[in-house]
């Protein structure tokens, strides 16, 4: 090895000195979309050339060819897939006198998108005031801020996690406050302060009404009962006035009967009523999102036997939310129709 090429290290972690012609450091690691780990080649002195020979662990092969004068530095992009590679090799220096000096290579990068943050749908605890979340890395620490439909904020802060393992349910509390949580928004960060954000906005109002009567087998708001709907929206619209200010609302309505008759007519019966009491409210003014939706038999309030003629179970539901509520009753999930 000609003795200009004095070798100070093997492995790059993070800084390597090959000799006094050429310097060499590492960029381990960088974001999705914001750059590449990189090898960056620091010409010190007069160089006729070098050549980077290089394995990636997945026996991907990368060679590069450059050079330049003294002064200059050379990044070397290493493209590979998200996630952590080792890689084997050589630096090969040839010097203008026509020798060849090289300089092994072993190290480790890492090319990091945001981390998965998920929140479940039962993590949510907004009456006991806490949640829970699940994060793809391991967590170092979350930013939290859970703003109440009065304007005011319950918690605004960071919660540690202490390098928590990926995957552990992570925790969240906030002290009681005046109104009901609007919107919880989490930005999560792992070690390497890589992060993700979820915002979450569990508020929902549920709108007191007198139940419409409809003639049997029809979904058409009769002239007499139209006085309740116009109470309804007299009530929709003065909760919209409140606290549409905060967040864009839309309007959920469900639709049930008895089970007098068939499953499937029945459900089908309970989703035209569904829409014409949404289309009723549009006709009225509600210029909110409406989306509408039938349970038919399959959702009883007062549980009974086929064939039972029960009023408490021929009903609506006239739910104000930012996002589809969640429903714990329903026996599937619903397909929410836009009016």
């Amino acid at each position: 090895m000609n003795t200009r090429l004095l070798l100070l290290c093997l492995t790059l972690s993070p800084l390597c000195a090959l000799a006094d012609a050429v310097r060499v450091s590492l960029q381990p690691r960088a974001a999705v979309g914001k750059g590449l780990p990189a090898l960056q080649v620091h010409i010190e002195e007069p160089i006729a050339g070098f050549e980077l020979k290089l394995k990636r662990g997945d026996g991907h092969e990368v060679r590069v060819k450059g050079g330049g004068e003294p002064g200059v530095t050379r990044t070397l992009s290493l493209e590979q897939p998200e996630g952590r590679f080792h890689y084997e090799g050589e630096l090969v220096v040839r010097f203008p006198d026509s020798q060849e000096a090289s300089m092994p290579l072993s190290f480790d990068t890492e090319l990091l998108g945001p981390p998965q943050l998920t929140v479940a749908p039962e993590d949510v605890d907004v009456a006991g005031r806490k949640l829970r979340f699940r994060l793809s890395r391991p967590a170092s620490r979350a930013q939290v801020t859970v703003l109440m439909d009065t304007g005011e904020k319950a918690f605004d802060g960071e919660v540690p996690f202490q390098n928590a393992p990926a995957g552990t349910p992570l925790e969240v509390k906030w002290p009681a406050a005046e109104g009901r949580v609007l919107s919880i928004s989490i930005k999560a960060f792992d070690t390497s302060e890589f992060y993700s954000i979820v915002d979450l906005f569990p508020w929902r109002v549920e709108i007191p009404h007198e139940e419409i009567n409809f003639p049997s087998g029809s979904a058409e708001v009769p002239a007499g009962e139209r006085r309740k709907l116009d109470a309804s929206h007299a009530l929709i619209a003065d909760a919209v006035s409140r606290y549409g200010r905060l967040a864009q609302m839309r309007l959920y309505i469900l639709g049930h009967t008895d089970t007098v008759g068939e499953t499937a007519a029945n459900r089908e019966l309970s989703l035209k009523r569904a829409r014409g009491i949404a289309a009723y409210l549009r006709k009225k003014g509600l210029k909110l999102p409406i989306f509408y939706e039938g349970f038919g038999e399959q959702s009883p309030r007062v549980p009974t036997p086929d064939e039972t003629d029960e009023p408490g179970n021929r009903r609506a539901e006239y739910i104000l939310a930012v996002e589809p509520p969640a429903l714990s009753s329903t026996p599937f999930p619903p397909q929410w129709r836009k009016l």
